[in-house]
């Protein structure tokens, strides 16, 4: 009889055992995000030397959600706010380059059926491909919006 309580303890122990390996097998799994490797001060361009891969699947207090997980996400973008070296990079803190400055001179494009007029303006504020920006026409000095485009030009419609 004595033996077989021991079996039995020697046997949950096991079962135990396997349950706390397979356990830990699971949290082991892999968490790896990107990071950067050195600071990254807003309006910098992000540029594939400064990230790296971290594993943060050992963190006692692993990212949830809200936060970059793949490179090329990052690749190209620009930081909105200061990105320290080995954190994870909120997917909030980084935005699409910017196409127009503030107060730089853009090509401004109206477009409408055959007819297509282009004229000058200065920006009056910062924006990427698709942002609405204001424009303040250099001819008559009136303020008009129009949509960033890809090549930095800004399309304006009639309304």
């Amino acid at each position: 009889m004595l033996i077989s309580v021991l079996r039995r303890s020697v046997l949950c122990l096991v079962v135990a055992g396997l349950a706390s390996i397979e356990a830990q097998a699971l949290a082991a799994e892999e968490l790896l995000l990107p990071v950067p490797n050195v600071t990254i001060y807003p309006n910098d361009t992000i540029r594939e030397s400064w990230i790296v891969e971290h594993d943060f699947s050992a963190s006692p207090f692993p990212p949830k959600g809200g936060v970059i997980d793949a490179r090329a996400a990052l690749i190209g973008k620009i930081a909105r706010r200061t990105l320290l070296p080995g954190m994870p990079i909120p997917v909030t803190a980084v935005g699409e380059p910017r196409l127009v400055s503030n107060g730089e001179r853009v090509r401004v494009v109206y477009t409408e059926g055959g007819l297509t007029i282009t004229t000058y303006g200065s920006a009056l504020q910062a924006g990427g491909a698709g942002d609405v920006v204001s424009v303040r026409n250099l001819d008559s000095g009136l303020t008009i919006s129009g949509v960033v485009q890809p090549d930095g030009s800004i399309s304006v419609s009639g309304g």
